[in-house]
């Protein structure tokens, strides 16, 4: 489930607790969590609803002027069950605290040096993850597409791995494309010799 920055801002400063969306399958559960730039959503309530049982209250918890404005934005969507998802604001994404350490311990290269370890064995392209590090060190804001062009991949996969390295707090996301987090930058000074250590 995703949302437009301007959305984002509203939903950190409680204004919005509320989204409607049409889904051949629910992406989200009750009692499940969702990470956004604006925080962890906890979702409260998912269910099944007609366009007509859409209330005024509705509408502005989901940050729309009236019932109409929502009704036109969901026509344009894609076709698919309508759902009214309710949520709110849990705490900050576990990751920001991650991407803001400025030091790594031997400890704790050690520990991301297995998790991406485990990551190139998996890849049927062979190692990616060092390789990708130093591309988005070497340049903040470079995009999916100038790593895929460096390194012989396809920019849905790059997208992909990217996200990855994000889980463990190593990369974070610009308005367009990518740069070492603060956690990355220290990773990469621990491990520089082109090796795990």
């Amino acid at each position: 489930m995703l949302f437009k920055q301007a959305v984002l801002e509203r939903i950190a400063r409680g204004e919005i607790t509320l989204a409607f969306r049409r889904w051949a399958r629910p992406t989200v559960k009750a009692g499940g969590s969702l990470r956004t730039a604006a925080g962890v959503l906890a979702i409260d309530r998912i269910e099944a609803v007609t366009a007509d049982k859409i209330s005024t209250a509705d509408a502005r918890n989901a940050g729309y002027a009236s019932v109409a404005a929502l009704s036109a934005e969901l026509e344009r969507g894609r076709p698919g069950t309508l759902y009214r998802i309710a949520f709110h604001l849990a705490g900050p994404d576990p990751r920001e605290a991650l991407r803001k350490r400025k030091t790594v311990s031997r400890a704790d290269a050690a520990a991301l040096s297995k998790h991406l370890a485990r990551l190139d064995a998996a890849s049927r392209d062979g190692p990616w993850t060092l390789a990708t590090l130093r591309l988005i060190a070497g340049r903040d804001g470079i995009t999916a597409a100038d790593i895929a062009a460096s390194l012989g991949m396809q920019k849905a996969a790059v997208k992909t791995r990217v996200r990855k390295l994000k889980e463990f707090g190593l990369t974070e996301s610009l308005p367009s494309g990518y740069r070492l987090a603060l956690r990355g930058r220290a990773f990469l000074a621990v491990c520089g010799n082109g090796k795990y250590s």
